[in-house]
């Protein structure tokens, strides 16, 4: 293995291998180097560094295209070590790097098709290994995300660099993340429903937790106009995953806007977030984030907490009794009081449903009077627990009810 180098906006550099894609080493004798790095874009090995804690899930992780535009750092120190699944992947690679303690260079899985440095290559996607991982999570808890930079030599003016490191901005993902037509999937069981899935980047756990449960599914592209999802008269509406800063996406949340209320809806990650926009609230990027697969969350209506898998860099901010928008309450475990006001408040048609019991960030929304509610985790899990995945089966219950209203 070459050398490799990740430079972090605040100017650290960390050295270790290279893995995965580099031009440098992928040069054919038909195209020369020059060729090869002019066909590269001008942000290839410039990201926003994120971490996820998740032990197991690598290829979920990697084909998550919420990840779009960002760098990945597992937190877990060993990585790859049962090789590339295809059957586990999740949907499209679109992360701009990765980042692990230690590759493993010897797969061992009956499953196992070919090794995950193989999968990158293909992917063209840089990584680095052998590099203290847990020293830069570290870093990104306390100084909170931040952009990096993979290089396979240092500059020889270091300051000159930091400036485009840290004005990169993750934009226009979603559209990139999503389908470009319309797809069909039918139903795995007895057909029950038809069921319009809002593709902002979908993951495939979320079709199968729905064909699985009788549903055919039509994935319309993050494009649609709602004109169109509601002409073919769905049972049920659902807003998928998907990347970026939820509020840059306005076409989106104004065509939500249009389909709330129409049909019962459920939304999922970005789903979540896009349709609090849609309906007056606020969202807000976290210190860090929340990613793997074991972030726990409590309902408030009963104080049960759960297990979840999350993958997400922004929040819905709380909006209480007084109409301002609100990040966190005062501690992690003091939020039920001020959620229950949020339920009285005339201006937002929500209320909080489930909460983060680390962080008391908001992890659910329920608008009882448009028969939709919403959760920042992903109850389909792929990878994770599956302690939420009952939230499918609440939301073909609403539907048998609207259909018998």
């Amino acid at each position: 293995m070459s050398q490799a180098y990740l430079i972090l906006s605040n100017g650290q550099v960390y050295e270790g291998e290279a893995i995965g894609y580099w031009p440098e080493e992928e040069q054919s004798p038909e195209a020369g180097l020059a060729e090869e790095q002019a066909a590269l874009p001008e942000d290839f090995g410039l990201g926003e560094l994120v971490f996820t804690t998740g032990m197991v899930g690598y290829l979920e992780t990697l084909t998550d295209p919420s990840y779009a535009g960002q760098m990945i750092l597992q937190g877990f120190p060993l990585i790859g070590n049962y090789g590339v699944i295809p059957e586990d992947f999740e949907g499209k690679c679109l992360c701009k790097g990765y980042v692990v303690r230690e590759l493993c260079e010897y797969p061992s899985n009956f499953r196992s098709q070919y090794k995950l440095d193989q999968f990158l290559k293909e992917q063209k996607i840089p990584g680095i290994c052998g590099i203290d991982t847990r020293q830069i999570v570290r870093t990104i808890r306390e100084e909170g995300v931040m952009n990096a930079k993979l290089t396979a030599s240092l500059p020889e003016d270091m300051p000159s660099i930091l400036p485009r490191i840290q004005h990169y901005q993750v934009t226009g993902v979603v559209e990139k993340a999503s389908s470009k037509e319309i797809q069909v999937f039918p139903a795995a069981a007895k057909p029950l429903y038809h069921i319009a899935l809002m593709d902002y980047g979908a993951k495939g756990g979320i079709i199968r937790c729905l064909t699985t449960r009788g549903c055919e599914v039509t994935v319309f592209p993050a494009t649609t106009p709602a004109e169109t999802v509601l002409a073919q008269n769905p049972d049920g509406i659902m807003l998928s995953n998907g990347p970026g800063d939820p509020a840059e996406n306005l076409f989106q949340i104004e065509q939500i806007r249009k389909m709330i209320g129409k049909k019962p809806l459920f939304g999922i990650c970005l789903g979540h977030q896009l349709t609090a926009l849609a309906l007056g609230g606020e969202t807000y990027k976290l210190h860090y984030g929340h990613r793997g697969g074991n972030q726990p969350v409590r309902r408030l209506s009963d104080g049960q907490c759960f297990i979840t898998s999350q993958n997400h860099g922004y929040a819905v901010k709380r909006i209480p009794a007084d109409g301002q928008p609100h990040e966190t309450g005062s501690d992690a475990f003091g939020q039920k009081a001020e959620s229950s006001q949020q339920q009285d408040n005339p201006i937002f048609p929500g209320r909080v449903s489930f909460e983060n019991a680390n962080d008391g960030s908001v992890e659910g929304m329920e608008y009882p009077s448009l028969n939709a509610f919403t959760v920042q985790f992903h109850p389909e899990a792929s990878s994770g627990p599956h302690d939420t995945e009952f939230l499918f089966d609440d939301f073909l219950s609403r539907i048998k009810e609207a259909k018998h209203a």
